[in-house]
C-alpha cells in the first residue's frame, strides 16, 4: 500500500496542533503544579540575635502592618497571624513567621515567612521589611567573631 503525499500533509496538519496542544498542557500543568510548592515560604538569616528578631517581628506584624496576631510562642519562637493585603480586598489569610535558634548562638537566627495562599514575592516583601525595620532601629548587625582556625597538625617525627 503506498501513502500519497495529500495523506502525508493531512497527517502532518492534524498531528502538529495536537502536539503543540500536548506540550502546552504539560508547560501549564508543570508551572502550576511547582508553583504552590515553590512559593511556600521564604526565609532569611538575622545577625542580630534571638530576642532583637522576635521584638522586631512581633512589633512589625502587630503594629506596623496592624495583623492580628491568633497565636505566638517566644519559646518556640512562632507567630500565627491574620495577613491581610489590597489584592485579596482585605480577606484575611493565614500566614506564620517562625524564628529557628542555631544552636552556636553566635550563628544567626534562621526567620521563616508562609503565606500559602499569596504568591512569593508577599513573603519576601515581609522579610525585606523585618530586615529594614532592625537595621533602622538596631543600626548594623553585630559582627560576629570569626571562628578560630586551628592550624593543621604537624604530624609526629
Amino acid at each position: 500500500m503506498r501513502i500519497g503525499p495529500r495523506f502525508v500533509s493531512v497527517l502532518r496538519a492534524t498531528i502538529g496542533p495536537l502536539a503543540a496542544a500536548a506540550a502546552g498542557v504539560s508547560v501549564v500543568l508543570a508551572i502550576v503544579l511547582t508553583d504552590h510548592d515553590a512559593g511556600a515560604r521564604s526565609a532569611f538569616d538575622s545577625s542580630y540575635g534571638y530576642d532583637r528578631t522576635w521584638n522586631a517581628a512581633l512589633r512589625m506584624v502587630r503594629v506596623d502592618m496592624n495583623f492580628k496576631v491568633t497565636e505566638k510562642d517566644e519559646q518556640n519562637g512562632y507567630l500565627i497571624f491574620e495577613y491581610k493585603t489590597a489584592e485579596t480586598n482585605n480577606k484575611p489569610s493565614s500566614g506564620s513567621m517562625e524564628l529557628v535558634r542555631s544552636k552556636d548562638p553566635d550563628q544567626p537566627v534562621h526567620v521563616i515567612v508562609q503565606l500559602t495562599e499569596m504568591p512569593r514575592y508577599h513573603e519576601q516583601v515581609m522579610l525585606d521589611s523585618l530586615a529594614r525595620k532592625m537595621r533602622q532601629e538596631y543600626g548594623d548587625p553585630p559582627a560576629h567573631p570569626p571562628h578560630p582556625v586551628t592550624p593543621p597538625d604537624a604530624g609526629s617525627d
